[in-house]
């Protein structure tokens, strides 16, 4: 059935971790559209005790849906999709309307719909900013510490092919060889096939498709010299005076009781950048603070009075 663009309406569901924790999963509204999208309104609508996020438990949780198996790790660039898959990705969205008014219905109930509207719209006017390419980000990888310069070298070149195919593929680069694959890697050193077949997240389907880069990457890590080789130092942890520590033990104390007494997840009610952020440069007022970037004015309307006392008496 072809439905008219005038009336049609757009529900997405699904972004990123960073998503998920600063708007509070559910209804979106962007340029016109509404999207499902593990934002605002499940976590203003979901009880303390019940925090998860994903599509399948709010349909569980919400309207008693039982979508089925997950297939999230399927691979899903395979051609033809199996029957699963197709009943799989059109469940995906079927439900998405029903999921949308019974959360919007539990908000209104609560009145937390403002709260709501206030998040989405915050959303809505980030700008996404262009993604800048650390060339040292291989050095934060879990177990770095474990190699030695040589090993390093060796990690730098895998994680560059990596990151070079991620784009060529159009793939997110963990879902071609994990973190923990590429250290491993870097470590083991193979340099052939049947040793690459050893080191845990190489499959053969992996040694198929990426055995010769990955080997190459290996061969030109070896060949690094000596003094161009990478060296792992510690990074120095930023300095928080004593008047700032205090603040930020008062505001995490604070911020334990506000989101208990009204059910959400302090994480989510009060993440940990705003406590940082207020407690380095705390507001005059409850003005000042509901204009603090990141606060909301229903922040500032639940918990100001009790923030502001906290702060002060630091």
């Amino acid at each position: 059935m072809r439905i008219p663009a005038s009336s049609a309406q757009t529900i997405a569901f699904g972004v990123g971790p960073t998503d998920w924790r600063s708007v509070e999963a559910g209804l979106l509204r962007l340029d016109g559209h509404r999207e499902t999208n593990g934002g605002p309104q499940a976590r203003l609508a979901l009880r303390r005790d019940r925090t998860a996020l994903g599509l399948d438990e709010l349909l569980k949780a919400f309207i008693a849906v039982d979508p089925g198996k997950s297939r999230q790790k399927d691979d899903w660039s395979r051609r033809p999709l199996t029957a699963e898959q197709e009943t799989y990705a059109l469940n995906d969205v079927l439900h998405l309307n029903a999921l949308r008014e019974r959360l919007t219905e539990d908000l209104r109930a609560r009145g937390r719909l403002a709260w709501l509207e206030e998040e989405c719209a915050a959303l809505a006017a980030i700008a996404v900013p262009a993604r800048v390419i650390d060339p040292d980000a291989y050095l934060d990888l879990k177990g770095t510490k474990d190699l030695d310069r040589r090993g390093l070298a060796i990690l730098r070149e895998l994680y560059r092919e990596r990151e070079r195919l991620a784009l060529e593929l159009d793939r997110p680069p963990f879902m071609l060889l994990s973190h923990d694959t590429l250290v491993l890697l870097a470590a083991r050193r193979p340099l052939d096939a049947a040793k690459l077949l050893e080191v845990p997240g190489c499959t053969v389907k992996v040694e198929r498709r990426f055995g010769a880069v990955i080997l190459g990457a290996i061969a030109r890590g070896l060949d690094v010299p000596d003094d161009e080789r990478p060296v792992r130092t510690p990074k120095p942890r930023p300095h928080v005076s004593g008047p700032v520590r205090r603040r930020i033990e008062n505001l995490r104390a604070w911020r334990t009781k506000a989101a208990a007494a009204i059910g959400l997840d302090p994480g989510f009610f009060f993440p940990q950048r705003l406590i940082d952020r207020l407690a380095a440069d705390p507001p005059a007022d409850a003005e000042a603070l509901a204009r603090t970037d990141g606060v909301r004015r229903w922040r500032a309307e639940v918990g100001g009075p009790e923030l502001l006392q906290a702060l002060r008496t630091a």
